[in-house]
């Protein structure tokens, strides 16, 4: 959207009143960012995680503060070191009408990391878990190949799947509505991708009746016409405001807003992986290079200290997001105290760049998505610029999300704009996931799309996974943490907050983990 249609759009809605609350027990909720399966096990991204929560339940779940809750397992504990007892529910059942039970547990653990074709898949939360033993209906036994503090939390990731009816689904099953099939709070009724997501009330839900009907969850990545859909009362809900009317809107008094710092990370990954050149760094006149100038950490320092971090929060997101120096943010358990953004330094950054061999600077291609994340493209605009400035010229090259990320996993780009955004407060997810070395059997690595490798990071991380005592694993998560920031493992730039607009007669509970689901909101503002 150009910066001219915004107020247009806004001064339009003030000449027609926002209608009242939905329609009895129907919500209908307007998304930024594209679903791109139903299938619960086919993409760990945080649309299709938002959307399969619906429809279906972990053996845990998380609160709106990223703490671990019980889901379908009511209580777990530890037999010994390496073996973990659940205790599941009685009488749920699938939508279909068949009972969950320690065989669809046993079931799910072995699907879920083989999933064909997975982008981006679920093997990180499965890979330390050795065997599962049903004990009877009610009880599964889990062991895994080492201590492993985490197995559940990593579970609550994992939806959980009938046996017998997913057996042999595909994803195109789950997409077509097939094998749409749960134990979550609503049912699938229809998917139409890129548009919307049809749901309807699971009256029988064990967790209790939701208020809402019916939910129609639309997805509209254009950021103008999410916020007029919302003024002109065609939706009642959305997330991802446009950073330019959080102010307006907060001051309307026919909507209330919601706000929290969220869990994900906006950052820069680079290319690791070659070292005789990379497809889009050049020299400074375009001439090819037999090196690859990103595997030099003082190229990538260079590159972090010359992007002013307070600029692009305050100009770019307009106060939207807090910089960021790490993974995530105070508060959080893990989180580095004294590990602050670098400082924007852009006559150090060209005393880098000179030390590295580059004292004319370099050219270079950024890439990134312009519809996936808050501002997005203008991020990558802002980069490119402050880049310039220290002699890298730089150009700037967005698309379409689906186009981005399906080039961006086969490690075709040298330096794009991507986000993590963390299921619970912890930093073992963004360091398994983002700058573990990669490794399909472990699990480790699954969006390390750079191909970074660090031994000592990767020591530190697995001894951490196999420490039980809290503070001796934060110790090392942060020992982790450290190693990756001081290697410019990535290039952090911030912290996004997650934000929502409503109609007044709705109230939400602001989630950590951004995710927007019919679940959180409740009539009543």
């Amino acid at each position: 959207m150009t910066s001219g249609l915004r107020p247009l759009l806004l001064a339009a809605a003030c000449t027609g009143a926002i209608a009242g609350t939905a329609a009895a027990q129907n919500l209908t909720i307007a998304v930024g960012a594209p679903v791109t399966s139903i299938d619960p096990h086919y993409h760990n991204l945080s649309p299709n995680n938002a959307m399969a929560a619906h429809i279906f339940d972990g053996l845990a779940d998380t609160d709106s503060r990223a703490r671990l809750v019980p889901g379908l397992a009511e209580s777990w504990r530890t037999i010994d070191d390496t073996t973990w007892e659940f205790r599941l529910r009685r009488g749920v059942k699938f939508h279909n009408g068949s009972d969950f039970t320690a065989e669809d547990v046993a079931f799910t653990i072995s699907r879920a990391p083989n999933v064909p074709n997975s982008p981006s898949g679920f093997g990180i939360f499965t890979r330390p878990i050795a065997e599962v033993q049903v004990v009877d209906p009610h009880t599964v036994r889990i062991r895994t190949r080492t201590v492993y503090p985490l197995l559940a939390v990593d579970l609550s990731n994992v939806m959980i799947l009938d046996r017998e009816t997913h057996e042999n689904a595909t994803t195109e099953d789950f997409n077509s509505g097939k094998a749409a099939v749960g134990t979550g709070p609503y049912r699938f009724v229809r998917f139409a991708p890129g548009d919307r997501i049809e749901l309807e009330r699971n009256d029988t839900y064990w967790g209790g009746r939701q208020p809402w009907q019916r939910v129609n969850y639309r997805i509209i990545v254009n950021e103008a016409a999410r916020t007029a859909a919302l003024l002109a009362g065609d939706v009642d809900l959305i997330d991802q405001v446009p950073t330019a009317d959080i102010a307006r809107l907060k001051q309307d008094q026919r909507l209330n807003v919601s706000e929290v710092v969220g869990l994900r990370i906006i950052y820069l990954a680079l290319d690791h992986s070659r070292t005789d050149g990379s497809p889009f760094v050049s020299g400074p006149n375009g001439e090819a290079l037999d090196r690859n100038p990103l595997k030099d950490v003082r190229v990538r320092r260079a590159l972090s200290i010359a992007i002013d971090r307070n600029a692009i929060v305050s100009r770019v997101m307009e106060g939207a997001a807090i910089p960021a120096g790490q993974f995530l943010p105070e508060g959080t358990y893990s989180h580095v105290p004294g590990l602050n953004p670098p400082a924007f330094d852009p006559d150090g950054a060209r005393r880098l760049l000179a030390e590295a061999g580059y004292p004319n600077g370099l050219r270079l291609a950024i890439h990134g998505p312009n519809d996936r994340y808050v501002n997005d493209a203008r991020i990558i605009q802002a980069i490119g610029s402050f880049w310039t400035r220290i002699g890298v010229r730089t150009q700037v090259e967005a698309m379409p999300w689906t186009t981005f990320i399906a080039r961006a996993g086969r490690q075709e780009f040298s330096a794009f704009l991507v986000g993590w955004g963390s299921s619970t407060g912890e930093a073992s997810s963004p360091l398994r996931s983002l700058v573990a070395t990669f490794n399909r059997e472990k699990g480790f690595g699954a969006s390390n799309r750079g191909r970074y490798s660090n031994p000592e990071l990767d020591r530190l991380l697995e001894q951490a996974l196999a420490t039980v005592d809290d503070e001796k694993r934060e110790k090392l998560l942060q020992d982790a943490t450290r190693v990756a920031m001081e290697d410019v493992a990535i290039i952090p730039i911030h912290i996004q907050k997650n934000v929502w607009a409503m109609k007044r007669g709705l109230r939400h509970d602001a989630r950590a983990d951004e995710l927007t689901r019919a679940m959180d909101v409740r009539p009543g503002g």
